[in-house]
C-alpha cells in the first residue's frame, strides 16, 4: 500500500516538475502569486495568443498548481500552493540528503590526506594538488 502511495506522489511531483520545466508556465506561477487572474489578464504579458496561454494553464491544471473557479461569467484562475509545497519538500529533503554525503565524503578525504580539514586543505589549482616533480626539487 505505501508503494502505490509513493508512486503516486511521484507522479504528482513529476507532473509538477513537467509544468514548471516551461519558462512561460513559470511566469503564469509567479504572476498568480499576486491573487486571481483570468487567462485574458495571464496573457497580457506575452506576446503569444489567449489561446496558448490557456493551453498553458490547462498543463499548470493538470499538475495541480492551478485550478479555475466560476465567478459569473469569467473563470479566474487560482494558484494552490500545496502541489508547490510538496515540490519545495522533496527539493529541501533531497539538499539535505547531498549535504550530508558531500560531508562525508569531505570527512573522508580529509582522513585520507593525513586528518587536514576542508577548510585548510589547499586550493584546487594550487601547488599543493600538483605532485611534486623529483627532478625539480634537486
Amino acid at each position: 500500500m505505501t508503494a502505490a502511495i509513493d508512486a503516486g506522489r511521484d507522479d504528482d511531483l513529476s507532473a509538477t516538475f513537467a509544468a514548471l520545466a516551461d519558462p512561460t508556465r513559470r511566469a503564469i506561477v509567479a504572476r498568480l502569486t499576486a491573487g486571481e487572474a483570468t487567462v485574458n489578464e495571464l496573457a497580457e504579458p506575452f506576446a503569444m495568443t489567449q489561446q496558448a496561454v490557456s493551453r498553458h494553464v490547462k498543463v499548470l491544471e493538470r499538475a495541480g498548481l492551478v485550478s479555475r473557479a466560476r465567478a459569473a461569467q469569467s473563470r479566474p484562475c487560482r494558484l494552490e500552493p500545496a502541489r508547490l509545497d510538496v515540490a519545495a519538500d522533496w527539493i529541501a529533503r533531497h539538499r539535505r540528503l547531498w549535504a550530508e554525503r558531500y560531508d562525508r565524503m569531505d570527512a573522508h578525504l580529509a582522513t585520507l590526506r593525513g586528518g587536514s580539514s576542508r577548510t585548510d586543505l589547499p586550493p584546487a589549482g594550487s601547488a599543493g594538488d600538483r605532485p611534486t616533480d623529483p627532478q625539480e626539487q634537486a
